[in-house]
């Protein structure tokens, strides 16, 4: 699943004005990643974008670089260091199962979007799997701008419906003696993800450790490996 926020936005822009040639019919495309008729925010932002750059106010490649920072790199990180603090620091991984707004607010990491969080474990036996069935919550402090499949009407409805199918689209294929657990984000509660630890990683330093932790292993569509590094747009 790999769609760029300016390609989000191309989409809704075509979809909008297939809508309006077609009377407002609707074609649903179920080999894509996302909707491909957007929610009104999307239409309404992309008009407002669309102002903005046309009276040369914005930058559109400055607004993709932002957006991209906040998306991909300094959110996701906090919620990296949350987890390879858990993972070396058995006394921070016990705060964290038992109060994670406070152990995440001990990394300085906390505010608007992330005042409520709670943290599942994955294990051998269990792994979790966070969606927000109703709109897109989502813990901003600690994984930044929520990617757009997970905002996706798809995503949203067969999370729930269909979670093992889901994962084997994002290739994560569980033996099926492990339960899946999935967790429904809202305004009132957000939901983190604590992967498991991979193997041979014993050597790493907390620093290392985080290097390897992705935003897709903290939503819960990914595992951690070895080697991994980066996520999916």
């Amino acid at each position: 699943m790999s769609t760029t926020r300016r390609d989000f936005m191309a989409a809704a822009g075509a979809a909008a004005m297939g809508m309006q040639g077609a009377g407002g019919a609707q074609e649903q495309d179920h080999d894509h990643s996302h909707q491909v008729v957007p929610s009104d925010p999307t239409l309404r932002v992309k008009a407002l974008e669309s102002l903005l750059v046309e009276k040369g106010l914005v930058d559109p490649a400055a607004l993709d670089a932002l957006v991209d920072a906040y998306e991909h790199k300094l959110g996701p990180r906090n919620g990296a260091r949350v987890i390879a603090r858990a993972w070396v620091d058995p006394a921070y991984k016990k705060r964290l199962l038992a109060d994670a707004t406070a152990a995440i607010a001990e990394l300085g990491y906390g505010g608007q979007q992330g005042e409520n969080m709670l943290v599942v474990e994955n294990t051998p036996k269990v792994h979790n799997l966070v969606v927000c069935t109703l709109c897109s919550c989502y813990p901003w402090p600690v994984l930044g701008l929520p990617p757009v499949w997970y905002k996706s009407a798809p995503y949203r409805s067969r999370a729930v419906i269909d979670p093992r199918g889901v994962l084997r689209e994002f290739g994560l294929e569980l033996p099926q003696e492990t339960e899946v657990r999935v967790w429904d984000s809202t305004a009132e509660l957000r939901y983190l993800v604590l992967p498991e630890r991979p193997a041979g990683t014993g050597q790493l330093s907390e620093e290392q450790l985080a290097a390897l932790v992705t935003r897709d292993a903290m939503i819960g569509v990914a595992k951690v490996m070895p080697s991994q590094k980066g996520g999916s747009a």
